[in-house]
């Protein structure tokens, strides 16, 4: 149950704190005084779309916060199944803030979620149904929805849905298989050139690393003999110095001579003679270096073709060996599939008949689901319709078979005679606006009773509709919220210009528009009993007269105490 709503800066709304009760709710006002701005608070807070423009003028922000408690076992488990669950007190706090510059915020009990959770959670909390819902009534792709939802099918409409996916994966990797011969013989070629070209390079991983270097090395050849040439000449000595190693024996036995008289020179003598060995281990190594230095053309020759093999490869298949390796893995794959794709497709061909068994299997048994549903739906809603004052109405529900969909093999639209004698219609084609209320309320009654929701939002289901047929539509709103027993079984809330549903109304919330400084200002009222009759003769007359509120007085006595 929604137990209150918190506003701030919503268009005309500077702040309202707003509190409901189980029961039917009513709101009422002038028009413009912001009723609608309620409701579109409320759908903001349940995470639907809202316009930018909705923030108050000249403010930097709008928030909204709502408080549900209350919830039935079966809701519970619905928010349980979401990631959400009720805090210590029992209560859920959702929460949404918009930025004039376009960035929004959510929250649930304080954690931070995002709208497309806050909207998931809010679906499964409130039902809002307003003249837009009226005008989707009229879209024929909605009516097979209602129909399940009574028809209780949720268990037959899944198992179709498991058999039709498979089906529809089967049927998707034959439609690969069955591609023109020609194509298929042009890519086959493709594959066979592009392995036999990369099999015959018999690559290695790494191997242009290698090969890289290797030429660089020969390439070079000449500059790294006169290098190492000169650093040998450096160390070993020439005909016109005696080198490095000998000026450093050199230096060694002149430290020894001063390490006679001096025990420092003779740790320096040490140190130095150390450097000596590593030094002439130097040397060596480098006239190795020099010693291998054996120039070879024809290998040179060979690395050059190898590398340039190499970086052909990789210029075409990857951008190194290992991609070009992992590429031919994949042309190898590709290949034997199209090879054997005789064979496969023969297996698949089978396995997508039976799918297609399975799959009119199950359409049937949901087919048929649904017309028992149509029979219990149409006396349903029709029994409701005449209770709304529409007694010569008739709903019939069309039913075609159709190639099987994700929904299944049925087209469902809704037809109505509105009069005696009349061949049921689209709905779209006969139904005037206050038909159109009347028909969505009778279609929610009837759903009210299979749903788990627990509060249901009607804004302005009373257009198009007056008297008595207003007393009626009343008298459902209250049967909806408390049952036939008289046992609160759910909240309905109503935004309402009528006195007829006004007055059978559990709780009645005034909302009224004020200017100070300039400014428009919003403000919501609970009604007591007093206040309720003064609105009632407002609504009536136009503003309250005497004979207004003997009017507002009747119509409680008759109709609203004894609801209540």
């Amino acid at each position: 149950m929604l137990n209150s709503l918190h506003i701030e800066n919503i268009a005309v709304i500077e702040r309202a704190d707003i509190t409901f009760d189980r029961g039917f709710n009513v709101l009422s006002g002038e028009t413009g005084a912001g009723k609608s701005i309620i409701i579109d608070s409320l759908n903001a807070v349940l995470g639907e779309r809202v316009r930018r423009d909705i923030i108050r003028t000249d403010c930097d922000y709008a928030s909204v916060s709502a408080l549900f408690s209350d919830f039935s076992p079966a809701l519970t488990a619905q928010l349980t199944a979401l990631g959400f669950e009720p805090d210590e007190e029992g209560v859920l706090l959702l929460e949404r803030r918009l930025t004039a510059d376009g960035k929004a915020s959510a929250r649930v009990n304080g954690r931070p979620v995002t709208v497309a959770m806050l909207r998931a959670l809010g679906r499964c909390l409130v039902n809002v149904h307003g003249q837009h819902e009226n005008q989707a009534l009229l879209d024929t792709d909605t009516h097979l929805g209602y129909l399940d939802r009574l028809g209780a099918t949720e268990e037959l409409r899944a198992a179709y849905q498991t058999v039709y996916k498979e089906y529809r994966t089967l049927l998707t990797a034959l439609e690969a298989l069955d591609v023109d011969e020609t194509v298929k013989a042009r890519r086959m070629d493709l594959l066979r050139y592009q392995i036999e070209e990369i099999e015959d390079a018999a690559l290695q991983e790494g191997e242009e690393d290698v090969l890289r270097a290797k030429r660089d090395r020969f390439r070079n050849a000449e500059r790294i003999a006169r290098a190492i040439g000169n650093a040998y000449g450096h160390l070993a000595g020439d005909e016109d110095s005696a080198g490095a190693l000998s000026d450093m024996a050199q230096a060694v036995d002149a430290l020894e001579n001063a390490g006679q008289y001096m025990e420092e020179a003779s740790a320096a003598a040490e140190k130095l003679q150390a450097l000596q060995y590593e030094l002439d281990a130097c040397m060596d190594e480098v006239r190795r270096l020099g010693d291998s230095l054996e120039f070879n053309e024809a290998e040179r020759d060979e690395v050059e073709a190898r590398y340039e093999l190499v970086r052909r490869l990789l210029s075409k298949y990857g951008a190194t060996t290992t991609e070009v390796l992992s590429f031919l893995a994949e042309c190898r794959a590709e290949y034997d599939a199209m090879e054997s794709g005789e064979a496969e497709q023969a297996r698949l061909t089978a396995e997508v008949a039976d799918a297609r068994r399975k799959v009119e299997e199950a359409a049937a048994a949901l087919s048929l689901a649904r017309q028992q549903a149509a029979k219990t739906f149409c006396r349903a809603v029709t029994d409701q319709m005449t209770f709304l004052d529409m007694p010569r109405a008739r709903l019939t529900v069309a039913m075609e078979a159709v190639e099987p969909n994700a929904s299944g093999a049925d087209r469902v639209e809704f037809l109505l005679a509105a009069n005696v004698g009349e061949t049921p219609r689209p709905l779209a084609k006969i139904a005037s606006g206050g038909e159109m209320s009347r028909v969505m309320l009778a279609l929610q009654a009837v759903l009210a009773d299979v749903d788990d929701m627990e509060t249901l939002v009607f804004d302005e289901i009373d257009t198009g509709v007056s008297g008595r047929a207003a007393l009626k539509v009343g008298q459902k709103l209250h049967q909806t919220a408390n049952g036939l027993s008289g046992t609160r079984r759910r909240q309905v809330l109503c935004v309402t210009h009528l006195a007829q549903i006004a007055a059978q109304a559990d709780h009645h919330l005034l909302i009224e528009k004020a200017v100070r400084d300039s400014r428009t200002y919003t403000q919501v009222t609970p009604l007591d009993e007093n206040g309720r009759e003064q609105e009632l003769a407002r609504i009536i007359g136009g503003e309250v007269t005497a004979s207004g509120i003997l009017a507002a007085r009747e119509l409680r006595r008759e109709y609203g105490q004894n609801n209540g």
